[in-house]
């Protein structure tokens, strides 16, 4: 009897050393079946190079589902008028890209119409008062202003009359695009200043190479009407601030501006800074 009890004994202790053993080898071990989709289920034993320890299997470590990606929110169409966060992120974006809407105060208004205007006008859209898809996908991936001279000094002024626009240049870079309104084309007779007679002519807005020269600070009063911080680029031919700067070509032949660009620009644009005006294609 006491032979059979110590067999006993060493019995235990192979099967206590198997487990242990079991444990430290990755041999595969008899254990009972989970059911299917319990917390304590584990996967089959592997090999000891990529044996996944037990305690990684708790149900507190599994990855939690994840909730699916939220739809892009879509633009809605946005036109003069408008009012809210879209218009504000409209007129940033535009900031950010060198347009000027005027004040960020979240309302589609006159200053930033025109500042769509311009955008318009340089990334080819056609010209819309109503924003859709097609503008904000420009918006998202806008196209730089193309130079219209050979002559691209580093400090300039490129003024496109074909799509009634300008750019200002800083340091080769477009510090400025504004939409403008030149020459309308019309015929008309006005007494240029000191004449006595009338002398008729074309509103037309020459196209050439030219340099800024004299200007004027205020409101300047001139046969044809008057200017706001005119500066002078060709004879009596001005960029200068109005309060009417349409959609369409509609002065003598200076270049309109909007009054908000206008009371800063004379402080961008020095004296005898090239000017080029072009009517591309």
């Amino acid at each position: 009897m006491r032979g059979i009890r110590v067999d006993v004994r060493k019995s235990a202790v192979l099967l206590v050393a198997g487990v242990a053993l079991a444990g430290c080898n990755g041999t595969e071990q008899a254990e009972p079946r989970a059911q299917e989709g319990s917390p304590t289920a584990t996967a089959p034993a592997k090999s000891p190079s990529t044996l996944t320890p037990t305690s990684t299997l708790t149900p507190t470590s599994r990855p939690k589902p994840t909730s699916p990606p939220a739809p892009t929110p879509t633009r809605r169409r946005l036109k003069p008028g408008a009012k809210g966060p879209e218009v504000e992120a409209l007129q940033r974006r535009l900031k950010e890209l060198n347009y000027d809407p005027g004040k960020v105060d979240a309302k589609y208004g006159p200053s930033t119409q025109m500042a769509v205007w311009a955008f318009q006008a340089v990334n080819r859209l056609k010209q819309k008062s109503t924003l859709g898809p097609s503008f904000w996908e420009a918006l998202d991936a806008p196209k730089e202003p193309r130079p219209i001279a050979k002559k691209r000094e580093k400090d300039r002024v490129d003024v496109d009359l074909k799509r009634q626009y300008l750019v200002l240049y800083e340091n080769g870079r477009p510090r400025l695009i504004s939409h403008i309104s030149s020459g309308s084309g019309e015929y008309y007779c006005a007494k240029d200043r000191g004449a006595t007679v009338p002398r008729c002519r074309y509103a037309t807005t020459g196209t050439g190479d030219f340099r800024t020269g004299r200007r004027f600070t205020g409101w300047e009063t001139s046969p044809l009407g008057r200017l706001y911080n005119p500066i002078y680029f060709n004879g009596g031919i001005a960029f200068h601030g109005a309060l009417d700067v349409p959609a369409y070509p509609a002065s003598h032949g200076c270049v309109r501006m909007p009054m908000h660009i206008a009371e800063y620009f004379p402080g961008l644009l020095g004296t005898d800074v090239p000017v080029h005006v072009r009517r591309p294609r």
